[in-house]
């Protein structure tokens, strides 16, 4: 009888424990928004210094990224290519803006992101650019990685 009385006890100690518990073991998604607008902030800040190698970092060094804009791109190689292609001088790569933020975490582990980007350029550099957003990032050891970049033109 008292085993049972034990295990009674204990089993109540543990199910009033357990939300706390599951709590934990979503993880404290406060701090995730701010860590995943940092990576943003620090891609756009490389952006702006011209350097598309260090914006690349933001996004996961896997061949199954993906990036969807006119055309679907896979892994992080040929993103970084097309990136290289198509901003090839500071001109073309401007002055870049992301605003209007949203942060939704999806468990401990993704999260998606939506915003607005502008790109502010020279008429040499092909002119002003601005559009809208989707990202969703894993959580990596290293930090947040984008895996999926959909991004649209407003033009």
């Amino acid at each position: 009888m008292r085993a049972l009385h034990s295990t009674t006890l204990f089993c109540c100690l543990a199910l009033s424990c357990a939300p706390g518990f599951a709590q934990n073991a979503i993880g404290d998604t406060g701090s995730d928004p701010s860590a995943i607008k940092q990576v943003l902030s620090e891609q756009q800040d490389a952006w702006n210094r011209g350097n598309i190698d260090t914006f690349m970092r933001g996004y996961k060094n896997s061949p199954n990224t993906t990036f969807i804009g006119k055309s679907i791109a896979h892994g992080y190689q040929p993103i970084l290519a097309r990136y290289k292609k198509a901003y090839a001088t500071p001109d073309a790569m401007g002055t870049l803006d992301f605003s209007d933020l949203t942060v939704k975490m999806l468990g401990k582990n993704y999260a998606v992101v939506t915003g607005r980007y502008h790109l502010t350029r020279t008429t040499t550099g092909g002119g002003d650019a601005s559009g809208i957003y989707s990202l969703i990032f894993e959580r990596e050891p290293e930090g947040w990685r984008i895996i999926l970049d959909h991004s649209s033109s407003s033009e």
